[in-house]
């Protein structure tokens, strides 16, 4: 059987705490903080929100004409048991309202505060309060809660009810956060967190996307360059390091006609010697792959797992072809050794195999999809256009079946090259370590949605640059939260966003009560409070 009651507690301070508790049987299930009392008119208060969000629309609440019993702290000794809490209307025959509850209570005001003490006690958590500055704080946090420019930040932190923070402070921090002992600080930081919980594994994964500028003219930053949208607006590339529990570690800017691939290795010399770190092992997706890049990742030091183009599997694996031909076990994993470059700078690589029953589904569909298309053209019944399987011979139009036979015999598997031993990372755990990039892809997704970082409005580098760290801290905090609570950065704002306390004045006092939270609001917390 349930039961929910308002239960009152004498606090170790001496204010008595009002509760209202939920209970399955002799089972607590849920307490909800109503407030804490400190005089008899808070007691007498309180009691009346707790009864109202106990039964509410029964009674409407009004405080001038309720009778609370009992309503004085003195009576509240060895509050500990748990009686229902008795309302009444004030009549005459009661003697009248007791002294505790006086006439006109109203509310003054009400307040969002809870969702930023939330945001600035995991900002402290992180470490990041070491650079002392509140109007970058307001910023990183203010961007968490609603994305929008720099000018905007004040509106954003009035309506939480945040400290005020004028609009010069934050032109001020913003010209401060362009320094790069900012960054650095913030690396740190985020280094420190990461190793306290994730441990001391020096796997990093690392990925690169583009942020583009809403104008056309170009300088030696912005630059037009590869875009995976296809954009020809001037742009910056973004390289981003995380943990392999996608918490982000470091962020750096080049221009935007930079390729990916010597993005690398300028990143990783920064963090190694930020953190002396020398046994560095990174992780890239297949864009990073080059046999003239990944000699130098080596020469510089440096361990590497990055994704690989199977064309060269039917000759990594011949020898599997030639004994059992296309049949894989699902999951089965395999191993080759290939030499990748020429001449002299040739070295022999590392390359593991996986292959995957639900990998075969997906590329068979796709490879069937594309001979659709092929065969559209080669009838006539679609214009003329290139095509993975079409075979074009004079003004002869076919199907090219030795291309379709090859891809089918390749539908299913995954490669990896790293230089890794197998004594230091099996081939098992290499594929499982690359995996781990989607979480360098969430939190870019991250960025340009929850936080918005582009398009980008500044024009100076250094003011891009400092736009950069404060999207960067932002992210390192939602990512905390998120890793929390398990829910998602947007989930948690709206639900805290919502919950407002109320100011309650009475007899000329005043009294602050706890928001009435909802489900999620409170698991947020719970969760937030117990780590998991």
């Amino acid at each position: 059987m349930v039961s929910r009651f308002v239960r009152k507690v004498r606090t170790a301070s001496g204010a008595v705490a009002v509760q209202i508790v939920t209970r399955r049987g002799r089972q607590v299930e849920q307490v909800e903080h109503v407030g804490s009392a400190h005089s008899d008119a808070e007691l007498a208060l309180l009691l009346a929100v707790a009864r109202e969000r106990l039964s509410p629309g029964q009674d409407a609440l009004d405080l001038g004409d309720l009778l609370v019993v009992p309503a004085r702290m003195d009576d509240v000794a060895d509050w500990t048991a748990e009686p229902e809490l008795l309302l009444q209307p004030a009549t005459p025959a009661a003697g009248g309202r007791p002294a505790a509850v006086a006439a006109g209570g109203r509310v003054v005001g009400t307040s969002a505060d809870l969702l930023w003490k939330v945001l600035t006690s995991e900002y402290t958590r992180l470490g990041f309060d070491v650079l002392g500055d509140d109007g970058f704080r307001a910023m990183v946090l203010a961007r968490i809660v609603e994305p929008t420019s720099k000018a905007e930040v004040v509106r954003v932190l009035d309506e939480l009810d945040a400290p005020a923070v004028s609009l010069r402070t934050l032109f001020r921090s913003l010209a401060r956060c362009q320094a790069p002992d900012y960054r650095d600080t913030l690396a740190r930081a985020a280094w420190a967190h990461s190793v306290r919980t994730t441990g001391t594994s020096v796997l990093i994964l690392y990925d690169v996307t583009t942020l583009h500028f809403e104008r056309p003219d170009e300088d030696e930053l912005r630059r037009v360059g590869m875009s995976k949208e296809h954009r020809v607006d001037p742009q910056v590339q973004v390289g981003l390091l995380v943990d392999p529990g996608g918490f982000p570690l470091e962020v750096h800017l080049f221009e935007g006609s930079k390729a990916e691939t010597t993005t690398l290795i300028p990143v990783l010399t920064a963090f190694g010697k930020r953190h002396d770190v020398t046994d560095l092992v990174v992780v890239a997706d297949a864009g990073m792959l080059s046999a003239g890049n990944l000699n130098a990742l080596e020469d510089a030091g440096f361990c590497f797992i990055v994704g690989s183009r199977i064309t060269r599997a039917p000759y990594d694996l011949a020898d599997h072809f030639e004994r059992h031909g296309n049949y894989f076990t699902d999951g089965q994993v395999l191993e080759s050794t290939r030499d990748m470059g020429t001449g002299k700078a040739a070295r022999a690589r590392r390359v593991v195999y996986q292959w995957k029953f639900a990998r075969e589904q997906h590329d068979n569909k796709a490879i069937n999809a594309m001979i659709d298309r092929a065969e559209k053209i080669a009838d006539g019944r679609a214009p003329l256009k290139k095509a993975r399987f079409l075979k074009i011979t004079g003004a002869t139009k076919e199907l090219d079946q030795a291309t379709i036979d090859r891809a089918r015999q390749l539908a299913g598997l995954k490669g990896y090259v790293t230089n890794l031993p197998t004594a230091t990372m099996d081939g098992a755990a290499v594929i499982a370590a690359y995996h781990d990039l989607w979480h360098v892809e969430q939190s870019f997704r991250m960025t340009k949605s929850d936080l918005r970082a582009r398009p980008v409005f500044h024009h100076q580098r250094d003011a891009i640059e400092a736009h950069l760290t404060v999207v960067f801290a932002a992210l390192a905090v939602a990512r905390h939260l998120q890793d929390l609570t398990g829910m998602s950065i947007k989930k948690i704002v709206q639900a805290l966003r919502t919950a407002r306390s109320a100011t309650i004045e009475i007899n000329g006092q005043r009294l602050t009560l706890d928001p009435d939270l909802t489900e999620t609001a409170r698991a947020i917390l719970n969760r937030l409070e117990t780590g998991h």
